[in-house]
């Protein structure tokens, strides 16, 4: 049977070339301009509103998440951020592209498990499920050494503080910048909305994202290192070209 399925493919995908097109999607070059272009511009909504705001961006999000191969609840949390951030610091000039670019390298916006398959979700709530717990923190080559700092409570380790969910917050940067998104009154570092807002307060910290210094302090903040900052680059300026990150 796979061997049937996979020769009708193998003749559609001929068959397509004969046409003259190609399955295959050809994705733009990637400036690489910092900072990077801003990401679709977001719509105004509600943020005022009772519960949780992201949801009045599920139109806006939907044709882009098919476009960028993002998940509709992160681009609807990246784009809520977004608006939230223009709201609270001014100054920051944010787009959602940078935090989309963040969390892809990252978590690949909360999917990543390490294998091929069984691959992380968002559920309906906008939970990342199973929750993202990284590796100790515990010296090992290529990893600072941080103990422990709140007693295992968000990270389950009283040894080691571990980065946690879609945008991997340690337990100290949390306690700073954990904001609660979703209107359920609770700051949660698994939570798509909660999370996405926590990167934009922590990369609006003084900071004015409209200029390349700013943008690489932002980044910085984040994880000082070149190859970090170009991959995040990358990341947001092909979602600035409505493409997958590559």
């Amino acid at each position: 049977m796979l061997a049937v399925i996979m020769v009708v493919a193998f003749v559609g995908w001929s068959m397509s070339l004969l046409e003259g097109s190609s399955p295959i999607r050809e994705l733009k070059p990637v400036p690489r301009d910092v900072p990077p272009a801003r990401a679709a511009e977001v719509p105004q909504i509600d943020l005022n509103a009772a519960g949780r705001t992201s949801n009045q961006l599920a139109e806006w999000a939907a044709p882009i998440a098919a476009d960028t191969s993002i998940s509709e609840a992160a681009v609807q949390a990246y784009g809520n951020a977004e608006l939230i951030a223009a709201q609270s610091w001014p100054g920051c000039h944010l787009s959602w592209g940078t935090l989309a670019g963040i969390g892809y390298v990252e978590t690949r916006h909360g999917t990543y498990t390490g294998t091929l398959f069984n691959a992380r979700k968002i559920d309906d709530n906008g939970y990342v499920l199973p929750a993202i717990i990284g590796v100790p923190l515990d010296g090992s080559p290529g990893f600072a050494e941080i103990k422990d700092t709140d007693q295992g409570k968000m990270d389950g380790d009283k040894e080691y503080d571990r980065a946690v969910g879609p945008m991997q917050f340690i337990p100290t940067s949390w306690e700073k910048y954990g904001r609660d998104a979703n209107g359920d009154g609770v700051a949660d570092p698994n939570q798509i909305d909660d999370a996405a807002l926590a990167a934009a307060n922590l990369l609006c910290d003084g900071r004015d994202l409209a200029t390349a210094e700013g943008w690489k302090q932002a980044i910085g903040s984040y994880n000082s290192s070149d190859e970090y900052l170009a991959n995040v680059r990358n990341a947001a300026a092909s979602y600035a070209l409505r493409q997958p990150a590559f």
